[in-house]
This record gives structure tokens, C-alpha cells and sequence, in this order.
């Protein structure tokens, strides 16, 4: 069995949680996730199976999009719906429309964001929710992250309230915390916030239409016909920059051979996908770090041509 599922991850349950559940189901151990989601978040969690797993990173790199809600008026420990209230501080006065959007404009692009110490980020080895279990504050590494677009959901044109909710739709890079975008966009507002609720609605070219849920996927495997469903590994490298290659480069290619740089692809820094003509993802490459003009294997995916 090869290949991504895309799996509907559902709120109360963590990532792995979900991998534990589809090795069971699957009755196959090399099965990976592309990128955690908390354990009350639900939405698109791609799901790599057998030699797929090989490009898991590339998912789990690529962008991000989210539907999210943040409620102005207190803060949390966890900066989600599940912390203690850290502080309280009633909305006096209308927040407009006008507002939101001129905040959204000064957060969109590369910002500067501190992880919350209830994450998975390792500070010294040990990740940050375990000290925050134990009551220890940590300084924590502040990381710079892209915002590509923010979208105001609702409609209306002002809010008021002792606490304030409104809806939003955000496309961003990789280690992204949402719950802390939430609290900045309080902060720049006024007020103590956090996010109320969160769906991951796309991960690299996969969306919540594309997704099946455990019950789903469970049927599936007692009728057979979980193969049929899988998406082929190149779809998750869809977003990554093609060299073109012919079988017999494609024979080199699977021992390791070195590439020149076509001219079409000599600004690309980050990865590249080494491809047959019919669209088969052979290798991974990437820059080689001391032949400027050559391309070396990061990660060759496949030793026979299917």
C-alpha cells in the first residue's frame, strides 16, 4: 500500500492518535502524519502510507489554510478555548469592521511570533507544554512566519459586547500558531483574546472535499477498496518545481547521479522534483552545496520505474 490519505481529523483525538487508529485499520506500520494538529482542532490531516512516507516533510512544509474564530474580552493559558483565563477585560466600545480589516492588513506578510508554552516546540530538549504542566515559564525562541492572506468571515459591519467573536480565513507558512495570531490580533485591537475555535481547511494541495474520516477509511478496508482512495505521492509534490527527466537519466537519477541546473529552474533554492515524462516523481534534488551549477540528490523516492 502507497500513497497520501487524506484523513478528517476529528476534535478530541490527537495526531497520533489518528496514526495509531489507521495502523490498526490498515493492518501496516509505515504510516506517518504531515503536521500536528491539537488535539481540539479538527480538518485536513494528510496521511502518508508506505513509500510515501519518504515525502512527508514536503507536506508538512508546504503552506497552510484555516478557518478560524477569535474572541476578544479574555485571555487563556493554552491561548485557545481549553486554557484558564489569564485575563479578563470587558469590550467597551464597538469594534468595526474597518478595524479588523486594517489589522489584518498590518499582520499579513512575515511577522515575528513566540510559540505559547503549551506547544510541541523543544526548548532545551524538552518540549514547552511539559514545563507549562509543571508550572515553569521558559524563555521561548521567537520564530518569523508568513502570513499570506487573512479574510474576515462575517458580515456585519460592527460588534459590540461584553466579549466580542468574529470569524476568520488564513493561508500561512509552516509553524504557524494560530492561537497566536488570535491573541495579536486582540493586542492590536486592545483587548485580551483567543482563539475560540480552529479547522484546517487545506494542507499543501489537499482540502477538507478530499477527506475521509476513520469510520470512512475503516469501511473502506473491510470492503478492500482503501487502495482506490489513496492519492499518488506526486500529488503532494504538486507545489514543488519539476525537472523533467528521460528514462535513462531516470536510471542515473535512482543511482545517486548528479544534475546540471537547467536554466529555467537556476533561481530555485529550496527543493526540486526530478520526473519522468509521464509525470512519475523519481528524486527529490536539491542545490548542491559546493557545485553551484549542479543539482544532488536529497532523496531518491522510487528504485524501479512502475
Amino acid at each position: 500500500m502507497e500513497g497520501i490519505l487524506p484523513l478528517y481529523k476529528p476534535k478530541g483525538i490527537t495526531s497520533h492518535d489518528c496514526v495509531f487508529k489507521l495502523r490498526k485499520i490498515l493492518k501496516t506500520k509505515k504510516i506517518g502524519h504531515t503536521g500536528t494538529l491539537d488535539p481540539e482542532v479538527t480538518g485536513v490531516l494528510p496521511i502518508c502510507i508506505g513509500k510515501a512516507t519518504k515525502i512527508a516533510e514536503y507536506i508538512t512544509d508546504a503552506g497552510k489554510t484555516y478557518e478560524a474564530e477569535v474572541t476578544l474580552g479574555f485571555s487563556t493559558t493554552t491561548e485557545d478555548a481549553t486554557g484558564d483565563i489569564v485575563e479578563k477585560k470587558t469590550v467597551t466600545r464597538p469594534i468595526t469592521r474597518n478595524e479588523i480589516l486594517n489589522v489584518f492588513e498590518a499582520l499579513t506578510g512575515e511577522i515575528v511570533q513566540t510559540p505559547p508554552m503549551f506547544s510541541a516546540v523543544k526548548v532545551g530538549g524538552v518540549r514547552l507544554y511539559e514545563y507549562a504542566r509543571k508550572g515553569i515559564e521558559v524563555e521561548r525562541p521567537s520564530r518569523t512566519v508568513t502570513i499570506y492572506s487573512i479574510q474576515l468571515l462575517d458580515e456585519q459591519m460592527e460588534w459590540t459586547g461584553d466579549t466580542i467573536t468574529f470569524r476568520f480565513k488564513v493561508a500561512c507558512s509552516k509553524g504557524t500558531y494560530i492561537r497566536t495570531l488570535a491573541v495579536m490580533i486582540g493586542d492590536k485591537l486592545g483587548y485580551p483574546a483567543h482563539m475560540s475555535n480552529l479547522v484546517r481547511i487545506q494542507s499543501a494541495s489537499f482540502t477538507l472535499d478530499d477527506c475521509f474520516t476513520l469510520e470512512e477509511v475503516s469501511e473502506m478496508a473491510e470492503e478492500g477498496t482503501v487502495e482506490e482512495v489513496l492519492k499518488p505521492l506526486e500529488t503532494a509534490l504538486s507545489h514543488l518545481p519539476k525537472l523533467k527527466i528521460n528514462d535513462k537519466v531516470a536510471e542515473k537519477v535512482k543511482n545517486g547521479a548528479l544534475l546540471d541546473i537547467p536554466e529555467y529552474l537556476k533561481t530555485c533554492n529550496g527543493p526540486i522534483i526530478a520526473e519522468t515524462k509521464d509525470g512519475m516523481a523519481i528524486a527529490i534534488y536539491a542545490r548542491h552545496p559546493n557545485k553551484p551549477n549542479l543539482l544532488k540528490p536529497v532523496k531518491v523516492l522510487r528504485n524501479e520505474l512502475e
